[in-house]
């Protein structure tokens, strides 16, 4: 797949429920898709002034973030795709995460503020339901609890180095942790009920957490720069992550049988003993 230029470059990335089609956003201020399996471009969504740094989808609303601070909803079965602005931001929108029910759209930004958005009404205004201004780095890593409604966890840049947890029905943060290093992504995983995090300085590594206690589990080393992003396998058991060092590395971390789980955590109970991503 090449884009419209030479000149232009991506940003950011999203795949659609299913997979078959793939979200770009470019550097010429357009969101692209992409049919995967067939190689074609499918159509070109034309909004922002400026390059689109973040996607999230939500069935067929795909919300994107720019350097504007700007985010956009866009119908993509529709001719005039674009159907609402959300302005709160005042620089770049670097993480958009809707939540798994659909009901809150979380953005964060380089103005080190966390929105979180209610789901558009039609013929309504959308104003956010929190922002929070705790962190004092850039937010690009945010992520859903899958298995408890209402939880939002955001990770700050280099000047901030903090997990945080967020109860958004309350607006209270329930956790807090120092990582000491740079956080690129988060995400859930449902398998043991954790939180993995990834790094860029100081450590570029992976660090998979107890969540809601936030005690360290694991550490997955190999990277010789700073981590970028990741993500989890559809069964849950491996997480792929890509980095400044221009690899992909699969960790093999979960366990997906209950029963091999139950006697995984068992050995690892009696043996305290972590080989790398082998958990």
């Amino acid at each position: 797949m090449r884009l419209a230029s030479e000149e232009d470059y991506i940003c950011s990335l999203s795949w659609a429920k299913g997979g078959n089609y793939l979200a770009i956003g470019t550097s010429d201020c357009k969101v692209q898709l992409w049919d995967v399996y067939n190689r074609t471009r499918v159509r070109s969504l034309a909004s922002h002034t400026s390059r689109v740094a973040s996607l999230s989808w939500n069935d067929h609303v795909l919300t994107s973030g720019s350097r504007s601070g700007h985010i956009h909803h866009h119908d993509v079965r529709v001719a005039d795709h674009h159907i609402f602005t959300l302005t709160g931001h005042s620089q770049e929108v670097c993480g958009l995460k809707w939540s798994p029910d659909g009901r809150y759209l979380a953005s964060g930004g380089n103005d080190n503020l966390v929105y979180v958005w209610p789901r558009m009404q039609e013929g309504g205004t959308t104003n956010s339901v929190q922002c929070w201004s705790d962190h004092q780095g850039a937010v690009k890593a945010l992520a859903w609890c899958p298995w408890q409604s209402g939880i939002l966890a955001s990770g700050g840049g280099t000047s901030d180095r903090h997990i945080r947890i967020w109860n958004v029905n309350s607006g209270s943060c329930i956790s807090s942790l120092d990582t000491q290093s740079q956080i690129s992504s988060l995400l859930f995983s449902p398998n043991y009920k954790e939180l993995v995090s990834a790094h860029g300085y100081a450590h570029n590594n992976v660090v998979i957490w107890k969540y809601p206690a936030l005690t360290r589990v694991a550490e997955l080393k190999g990277h010789e720069d700073r981590v970028l992003s990741l993500i989890l396998s559809p069964d849950c058991s491996t997480i792929a992550t890509i980095a400044g060092d221009e690899t992909i590395r699969m960790w093999k971390s979960f366990e997906v049988d209950p029963v091999k789980k139950a006697k995984e955590r068992l050995v690892k109970s009696t043996s305290s003993v972590i080989h790398q991503s082998i958990r």
